[in-house]
């Protein structure tokens, strides 16, 4: 488990907090493990029937802590295990998945929330995927998501290019519901919750599942963008980009 993840029930309804408000909510392996174990031990639990997740004011998610990237890239491992953990959690999650955003969402920090059914956002959110600037590929299934969702001109303008959305662009695509005051993100989220936990349960569940279909591709999808990505750290435009941005934070 992780100091920087709290897990909270409220009745029905599972809070997941990235809680590491000094980096941003940089994302460790520690913290993919703990919020993988809340996302499999909820599909475990009858009695939770939705799972929000949240970051902090100001940060939803920095994305990866970039000292594991590096770390990463140098022992040529890819994506750390509790990483795959945690993106097969969500895409295996048998609960509704919301999330409320605030602040800044990079990388993973917007790729999970492709996996997520109801996205509240405070007008301060401001989305980014800059993997290619990175020198890497997108993760979380988004290169297979991102399209449906958006199309691919949309998409490619988000991953490829790495132009960051505002959150009445990221709404004007579908990546969120509804734009909120930063204030009153959570509350508007956990009403979602609530709302969604409130509903017939099996019949939320067949639902969602006719909506989503089989797991099975959005895995495959993990673990093709996984075994790119790992080729992509060991690239010397990767290994340039990485000492780069390391010396630029210096």
């Amino acid at each position: 488990m992780s100091d920087h993840i709290t897990i909270d029930d409220a009745g029905p309804v599972r809070t997941v907090r990235m809680n590491r408000p000094d980096k941003k909510n940089a994302l460790t392996g520690a913290m993919y493990g703990a919020m993988a174990a809340a996302l499999t031990d909820a599909n475990r639990s009858a009695g939770i029937r939705c799972v929000m997740l949240v970051g902090v004011p100001g940060a939803f998610s920095a994305g990866n802590d970039m000292a594991e990237f590096s770390q990463a890239a140098k022992s040529g491992e890819g994506l750390a295990p509790s990483v795959i953990d945690f993106l097969y959690a969500l895409a295996r999650s048998e609960r509704p998945l919301v999330a409320a955003v605030q602040g800044l969402a990079v990388g993973v920090g917007t790729t999970m929330l492709l996996h997520c059914d109801y996205v509240i956002a405070g007008s301060d959110a401001r989305f980014s995927t800059p993997f290619v600037n990175l020198g890497l590929v997108p993760e979380a299934a988004s290169s297979l998501l991102a399209p449906r969702l958006m199309g691919h001109r949309r998409a490619f303008e988000l991953l490829v290019m790495g132009r960051p959305l505002d959150a009445a662009a990221a709404q004007n695509c579908g990546l969120v519901n509804a734009v909120v005051p930063p204030g009153d993100v959570e509350a508007h989220a956990l009403k979602a919750a609530r709302d969604i936990a409130a509903l017939p349960p099996e019949a939320v569940a067949a639902s969602r599942r006719l909506m989503r279909g089989a797991p099975g591709e959005i895995v495959a999808q993990i673990d093709a963008e996984a075994i790119v990505f790992r080729q992509r750290l060991q690239s010397a435009e990767a290994r340039t980009a990485f000492e780069a941005f390391l010396n630029r934070k210096r």
